[in-house]
């Protein structure tokens, strides 16, 4: 019998705003259709817990996107992290976690690792108290006043530090959520 994995698939810019919409009971059955096990969504933003035999991650989100697109029209990007990684984000992660509220610090996602040079041109002691720090294939971003109204949130955007990137970006309460989720394969 094949090893199975646990993964998170995380979906991104569907449910912003009012547009490209899926609701989470139709995401769920998009990812059961492709012959994923245990599959569970969670909040409205985009993300699916399931399990699968393959260890191919980029293969898996590929996947999602292409279902994404032929049963809704659109095109969505969409990372799919294991159990494993998920899990040493949380533990990995720079700053008090525990202590802040989870609206507070955020994690970006990233399609590949990124090297440091790509934010150099980030004023960081411009945007104080906030701040950042780059992980795995992740950067952890505190935001005292919510991300909703965060400056460096925004300098972190801008397209010349993220160009060639897919990024998604999730706040700590879901970040620790999903690592729980995917925790056991059972």
């Amino acid at each position: 019998m094949a090893k199975t994995h646990a993964y998170a698939a995380l979906l991104r810019g569907i449910n912003v705003g009012g547009h490209r919409k899926v609701p989470m009971a139709d995401l769920h059955s998009l990812v059961t259709d492709l012959g994923h096990g245990h599959v569970r969504t969670y909040l409205q933003s985009g993300n699916a817990v399931f399990t699968s035999e393959t260890d191919d991650e980029d293969g898996l989100a590929r996947g999602i996107e292409r279902a994404v697109e032929e049963r809704f029209g659109f095109t969505v990007d969409c990372l799919v992290r294991g159990g494993p990684y998920l899990a040493s984000v949380v533990g990995d992660c720079p700053f008090p976690a525990g202590r802040l509220d989870g609206r507070q610090l955020h994690v970006t996602y990233f399609s590949e690792r990124v090297e440091p040079e790509r934010f150099a041109r980030v004023d960081r002691d411009a945007h104080l108290p906030e701040d950042f720090r780059l992980g795995d294939r992740a950067l952890y971003l505190y935001t005292p006043g919510g991300i909703g109204r965060s400056r460096l949130a925004d300098a972190l955007a801008r397209a010349s530090v993220s160009k060639g990137l897919v990024a998604t970006t999730r706040n700590w309460n879901t970040v620790v959520k999903l690592a729980e989720m995917t925790g056991d394969p059972a």
